[in-house]
């Protein structure tokens, strides 16, 4: 049998310390190659499988109710189940360089397609809540050959966007239904009746998948231009969760509360493929995961019926358990809470160790490192607002670059520069080059966009996103401390700081706050909160919005390119008021554009034609002062 740690040739039966810099660079002694044990996630979650293969690898829960009678898959039937989804994917005429897309909510058969994709060609999942367009642009971009979605299903639109956006995709040639009947006369396949026929023993194909094949695609990016996918190998994947099983001490048979989507890194990788690899089990909250409401609803109910050892979601999820009171509940299995995917509010780290008597495990990477790059050691004392320290192997350096993003020098201890990350975690490059511009800095450090500082002992610290920051008449504030002193006041769930264009300084900093369930705020109350404990008096939001509910992406992070549009509309729409009293009929509307990032769309109803060039040179005098463009419509 092998050591403790299941995809390292070289640990014995004990994780190694690893509490000093010169412990972590003895470990990284011996070349990451020699110790890596897996290839693929193939090889990856069968090595899991291994150490115990009657174990639970999955107990799905209809609906993340801790009554619920889970639907139990031993770790020796999901590797099983993915050799047999593999090899339908073959069938189907997928090769190592096919794209398999899906679009399917957490079912166990979505795991299945995850590594079974992977093991037959190139998985790409895709996030069924977007738009049928924004889904149409990815699959195509990805030059999908197999879709795998959901059926027809109430409560549930994701067949119907199939349906919506199938003529549009060039290069499908068959679509498998999961939860539905298939029509194989018009290409589509049911997937038990399909994935029954393949045998659960071997790979048809016989592929040996060497570590440097792409295993799979994850969208990134904005909401508007062409998807980025971040092509990873199978590589880049595995070492996710050789790195967190080492730093996290991994044991097989462990449970873990899973709802993220596996469309996201910290889902697939960070959560899935770590926990499998490591044989433990995924206790799967659901089919929508942490958006069901049961699931943080009972959130203590499922830790003393499931003992897991973390409490571990997006910050947004962390934030709303500490609304649910534990009343009587054993939460004691639980010995951390972990957050990534954006920054966990100190006030909620506070929160967590203050009320729950956990240790905060604030973790950073991004898909472009394959999820988690650096996360606080174990053997160390956690620095709560800190990103802790890169894992073995990877590496971190804070720079200053040129106006062309090239490398100009590397910053001091605390100095504040941008983040950029190398290791065996990083990405080769996107899936369509033009993106790989600027992508990197030095060919192989890819450039986070993230602003950040090293302290003395080589902790990281984000001190925001550089372009999050609010410019004031050339002044750089950042979001990241106001947000801070906002989520403080007691009234307030959840804060987000834009800015909202200002004809004389470019920008000014506007707040937005979700209060918290029954609270309510005076008049004024948040900006006098903020004024008072914010000693820079340019970075005090010129006003604080209350907005309910905040906009969020599919995993939960605060979506600030739609604060900016609702902030730029209102400033716009109060510019226009001498139009408006002048009887003119005119809207505005700020949103997403392809090439310009963001416009303003004014639109004009019942003015006659004759008046309209009138009108219009009206709207440009006022408008033209911003940096935002601008366009006219007519009603």
């Amino acid at each position: 049998m092998a050591g403790i740690h299941a995809l390292d040739r070289i640990i014995g039966e004990d994780y190694p310390e690893l509490a000093t810099d010169e412990q972590v660079r003895t470990l990284e002694r011996v070349p990451y190659a020699e110790r890596i044990a897996a290839e693929s996630t193939y090889d990856a979650i069968r090595l899991g499988a291994d150490r115990n293969p009657d174990a639970p690898a999955i107990q799905f829960l209809p609906s993340a109710d801790p009554a619920d009678t889970p639907l139990v898959i031993s770790h020796r039937d999901f590797v099983a189940r993915v050799t047999q989804a593999a090899n339908m994917f073959h069938a189907l005429g997928a090769g190592k360089d096919d794209v398999i897309s899906f679009m399917l909510p957490l079912l166990p058969d979505a795991f299945v397609t995850l590594f079974g994709a992977e093991a037959a060609g190139i998985a790409n999942p895709v996030n069924p809540l977007l738009e049928p367009h924004q889904i149409a642009e990815i699959l195509e971009a990805a030059n999908t050959t197999i879709l795998v979605a959901l059926g027809p299903m109430p409560g549930t639109g994701i067949w119907q966007k199939v349906e919506q956006i199938r003529p549009s995709l060039k290069r499908l040639k068959a679509i498998v239904q999961v939860g539905g009947g298939g029509d194989p006369a018009d290409g589509i396949f049911a997937f038990n009746d399909l994935i029954k026929q393949q045998p659960a023993d071997r790979l048809v194909s016989g592929r040996k998948i060497p570590g440097s094949d792409i295993a799979a695609y994850f969208h990134t990016g904005g909401t508007t231009g062409t998807p980025k996918l971040v092509r990873h190998t199978h590589a880049n994947q595995v070492y996710q969760a050789w790195g967190l099983n080492l730093l996290l001490r991994s044991k097989p048979g462990s449970n873990l509360l899973f709802g993220m989507p596996l469309f996201h890194v910290g889902g697939s990788l960070t959560q899935v493929l770590t926990t499998l690899a490591g044989g433990g089990c995924l206790v799967v909250l659901s089919p929508s995961g942490w958006r069901n409401p049961n699931a943080v609803k009972n959130i203590w109910q499922l830790v003393e019926r499931y003992r897991p050892e973390a409490l571990s979601s997006v910050p947004t999820v962390l934030a709303a358990t500490l609304g649910v009171p534990p009343g009587k509940a054993d939460i004691s299995s639980l010995k951390y809470a972990a957050g990534g995917g954006s920054a966990i509010p100190v006030a909620v780290g506070s929160a967590i160790q203050d009320k729950l008597k956990l240790p905060v495990v604030e973790v950073y990477g991004m898909t472009e490192t394959s999820s988690v790059h650096t996360i606080a050691y174990p053997d160390r004392p956690i620095r709560l607002g800190s990103v802790g320290l890169p894992m073995p192997y990877a590496r971190v350096r804070i720079v200053k670059l040129d106006a062309e993003g090239r490398l100009e020098r590397d910053c001091a201890v605390d100095e504040i520069g941008v983040v950029i990350m190398a290791g065996p975690g990083v990405f080769g490059g996107y899936l369509n080059d033009a993106h790989n511009v600027g992508a990197f800095v030095d060919e192989v450090w890819v450039n986070s966009g993230d602003l950040g500082r090293l302290d003395s002992d080589g902790q990281l610290w984000i001190t925001g996103r550089a372009k999050d920051l609010v410019i004031r008449g050339g002044h750089n504030i950042d979001p990241a401390p106001i947000e801070e002193i906002m989520f403080q006041h007691p009234a307030v769930g959840f804060a987000a700081v834009v800015g909202q264009p200002d004809a004389y300084a470019g920008e000014l900093p506007v707040g937005y706050v979700q209060l918290k369930p029954g609270a309510k705020v005076e008049p004024g109350e948040l900006e006098t909160w903020v004024r008072e404990r914010t000693p820079e008096r340019a970075a005090v939001p010129v006003q604080i919005i209350p907005i309910d509910p905040m906009p969020v992406t599919g995993v939960g992070k605060v979506f600030k390119p739609q604060l900016r549009w609702d902030a730029a509309q209102r400033v716009f729409a109060k510019v226009l008021t001498p139009l408006t009293e002048k009887g003119i009929d005119c809207k505005v509307k700020v949103g997403a554009h392809g090439s310009h990032g963001s416009i303003a769309t004014v639109t004009i109803a019942g003015v006659p034609e004759g008046r309209r060039d009138e009108v219009a040179g009206e709207v440009h005098k006022l408008l033209d002062p911003f940096v935002m463009r601008h366009e006219v419509a007519y009603a």
